[in-house]
């Protein structure tokens, strides 16, 4: 019997200890250039001692225009190996699959830390940011080469796999986006136009790396926060071409698990992403998972793998902990000390702030 704690396979061969999986989350613990910081080490590698099969990065950018807070792990320049290659053992010593989340800002990037205007798909405003310009041609084979270059970087360093990002409203769902992308070129218009560039990069980031090297995509399957633009079908017949791409895994970020979909309300996300790929593909769900409970509902629902968040930062240990279906995990508030002691830095600390109720006052 498949359960929490049973080895997860990726359909190419490659296998995680269990199906704990350590969501990728904004910490803004690297250095100001993008290289690795001790703080952002320490983070990560306290969890994969923690007992998550798969520990996955924050957001990191593969391009120089593509950051988007400070604090951003980087991967878009090979005087990054280093420090990219001393996370990757540290994880793998430690038992996990390391995976990278690679992502673009877009619009999202910060004209502060990149010095210059952002870009999207098309000119456009979202609230509280100051307008973006429309990509040329250049930009977008430009983005495409560095998202490959960035994956075969972190395949040179030791990690296990990767990510795209296409969720929460970064490039590739800008693009991805009705609201956002209004091109009238091959990027744009039709769904097919406006899903080209993630299935570009797949494309150009499966030819970059080894077989041997696990590729999957995030998504969010409709409007929520800065994703908007989306639409279920749409993002059901996305995975079902990503699939057909190459994708070892898809990642759906539902913010709540609990939650159905807001297209159909009488059913969830997760069965019905389930039914629409390939059993041999790995489908990751995420959102509001405290519990042992929680997780196992999860899994009953379909879903291969459950990606921690929260409950993760409050419980470094939860895969670990968690084999016992009595255990409570802590949650908030905390305070700065006991965040300290979870492996958090005081930057981190401090965004989680960001958080109503997480810090406590």
């Amino acid at each position: 019997m498949t359960t929490l704690f049973s080895p997860l396979r990726f359909r190419n061969g490659v296998v995680a200890r269990n199906r704990v999986w350590l969501a990728p989350m904004t910490n803004q613990q690297s250095h100001d250039d993008g290289a690795l910081g001790d703080d952002e080490l320490r983070w990560l590698r306290m969890r994969a001692r923690g007992g998550f099969g798969v520990v996955e990065t924050c957001a990191s950018h593969v391009s120089r225009d593509g950051q988007a807070w400070p604090g951003e792990l980087g991967v878009f320049d090979d005087r990054l190996v280093p420090g990219l290659r001393t996370l990757a053992s540290a994880l793998a010593e430690d038992g996990a699959l390391g995976v990278v989340q690679l992502f673009h800002g877009g619009l999202r990037a910060s004209r502060a830390l990149i010095g210059q205007d952002a870009w999207s798909a098309t000119a456009f405003e979202a609230p509280n940011t100051p307008k973006a310009r429309a990509a040329t041609e250049s930009d977008i084979a430009r983005v495409i080469g560095d998202f490959a270059s960035a994956a075969a970087r972190c395949a040179d360093a030791g990690f296990g796999g990767v990510e795209l990002h296409g969720a929460h409203g970064f490039l590739l769902s800008q693009f991805l986006s009705r609201t956002i992308n209004t091109r009238s070129d091959r990027w744009g218009g039709s769904f097919a136009n406006r899903a080209h560039l993630v299935r570009s990069v797949l494309h150009a980031v499966r030819a970059a790396v080894p077989d041997r090297f696990v590729v999957g995509v995030r998504i969010s399957p409709e409007d929520r926060g800065n994703a908007i633009g989306l639409d279920l079908d749409e993002s059901i017949e996305l995975v079902r071409s990503l699939c057909e791409d190459g994708a070892d895994f898809i990642h759906l970020s539902l913010f709540d698990v609990t939650e159905n979909t807001k297209k159909r309300p009488s059913e969830h996300a997760v069965p019905i992403f389930r039914a629409a790929i390939p059993r041999d593909v790995v489908l990751v769900a995420a959102g509001n998972v405290w519990t042992r409970a929680d997780a196992d509902a999860v899994l009953a629902r379909g879903a291969d793998a459950v990606a921690i968040g929260r409950a993760a930062i409050a419980n470094p240990d939860w895969a670990r902990r968690a084999e016992d279906p009595a255990w409570e995990p802590r949650r908030p508030p905390l305070g700065t000390d006991e965040l300290r002691e979870r492996g958090l830095s005081e930057k981190f600390a401090n965004y989680m702030k960001n958080w109503p109720g997480f810090v406590r006052a």
